[in-house]
């Protein structure tokens, strides 16, 4: 299939203001620093984005703003996955009316699914909006794993699911639907320690939280595959790993937050329960981001 969207997607995190608001304005400067680093899409209320931790009014306000905020610069991704269908398809048509280009279904989370009755989830809330649905595999929260063979029979009988993002972390399960079932939906690789080797095995694209903090440095990787040339694309990805790696390893959506305020770009904290990342993670990404420069580079 010709895949509409495709590139590099920017996992949008959420900025909190000092009393735990969602701030509007820093959540307008993610948008405008992804598109100005050359991001091909944004994604509202991800994993990244804390999604789990928000209300519902909350989920809508921010898919409202990314949406009006984009103003159609790059396709908008909203998700809108709940964990009862009802709540996903009311998300989902909102987000519709909003103006989103794809909405992203998460499996529901908390009470883990038989794989057909995520199926049928997914099927319902997917017939029940008209924009093009990206299901979103992500079974370390979910307890429920999208295998290969079901992404592609939905694909196959759901005329509007279109791309999958996995993020099962399992690069043999993502190559399987790279190469089996690329004419039927396109693959967006969720997992940005694959970042590399998704897009160098033919991934559609990649969704990296990464992309709040290096923009212009993934799609720089992106652009170099697309263009054949496989050693700038190395090189480029052997300079900004160790970072990206060290994000991976510490708790991540404080480590997002963490390195967004190294670069004086502070959002707020992570949403409590989930605390402040720890200092001694905080250094060593401060560390990295200076042998980097990235303020340099973005200044």
């Amino acid at each position: 299939m010709s895949s509409q969207l495709s590139g590099v997607l920017t996992a949008l995190a959420t900025p909190f203001t000092a009393d735990g608001q969602i701030d509007e304005p820093r959540l307008r400067f993610l948008v405008d620093r992804s598109i100005d680093g050359g991001v091909d899409g944004v994604v509202a209320c991800g994993s990244t984005g804390e999604f789990s931790a928000l209300g519902v009014d909350e989920r809508r306000r921010v898919v409202e703003t990314v949406v009006e905020h984009t103003a159609g610069r790059v396709p908008v991704v909203a998700q809108t996955g709940a964990t009862s269908t009802a709540e996903a398809v009311r998300l989902s048509r909102h987000a519709q009316e909003c103006g989103a280009d794809v909405l992203m279904l998460v499996t529901p989370y908390y009470e883990k699914l038989s794989l057909a009755e995520a199926a049928g989830y997914l099927r319902t809330v997917a017939e029940a909006v008209d924009r093009p649905v990206m299901l979103y595999n992500i079974p370390s929260a979910t307890g429920v794993n999208l295998d290969a063979e079901t992404v592609g029979k939905l694909a196959r009988e759901v005329e509007n699911i279109r791309y999958i993002k996995d993020s099962s972390g399992d690069m043999g399960q993502a190559t399987q639907l790279i190469h089996h079932h690329r004419e039927h939906i396109s693959t967006i690789i969720g997992w940005d320690s694959l970042i590399l080797a998704a897009l160098t095995e033919g991934a559609a694209g990649v969704m990296a939280g990464t992309a709040n903090i290096l923009p212009r440095e993934i799609v720089s990787v992106y652009k170099a595959v697309a263009a054949g040339d496989f050693t700038t694309a190395q090189a480029e990805w052997n300079r900004i790993y160790p970072l990206i790696d060290a994000i991976l390893s510490a708790p991540f959506v404080p480590a997002v937050k963490g390195a967004l305020a190294a670069l004086g770009h502070p959002i707020g904290t992570p949403r409590r329960p989930t605390a402040d990342l720890d200092p001694a993670f905080l250094v060593r990404i401060e560390k990295l981001i200076t042998e980097l420069q990235l303020e340099a580079a973005y200044a």
